[in-house]
């Protein structure tokens, strides 16, 4: 095998690995915040789910040695979109905070957060 083909074998390898510490991670508890500490909507999207009573696990990626790979798992997962926070919720993606305020706004959020056991009331 060649060097380069090593390498892009290792480097594809490398991103199955995150693939799956991602949905291990993602499906770990009701809700799952990918983040970065310093990043304020990530901090408004904690913020939103605490006050409706929800407890997310929260994974910020700028502390994880591996964040940056995790990210790009991420980003694929998303077609490419390169802003966190992303939100699963009952092991689902559900996207970034747009997707979270659309949800909300619309009435669909709550019922997810039921559905997964995040919420009772």
């Amino acid at each position: 095998m060649e060097a380069s083909s090593w390498g892009y074998y290792m480097s594809v390898r490398n991103m199955e690995d995150q693939m799956e510490r991602v949905v291990r991670l993602a499906s770990q508890s009701a809700v799952v915040i990918f983040s970065i500490s310093s990043c304020c909507m990530c901090h408004a999207l904690k913020t939103l789910f605490c006050g409706m009573g929800v407890n997310p696990s929260v994974v910020e990626l700028d502390e994880d040695p591996k964040g940056k790979e995790m990210e790009r798992v991420l980003m694929r997962l998303l077609g490419n979109s390169t802003s966190v926070p992303v939100v699963f919720i009952g092991g689902k993606l559900v996207g970034t905070m747009e997707r979270v305020l659309a949800s909300h706004i619309n009435g669909t959020l709550v019922p997810l957060l039921k559905e997964a056991g995040a919420m009772w009331l």
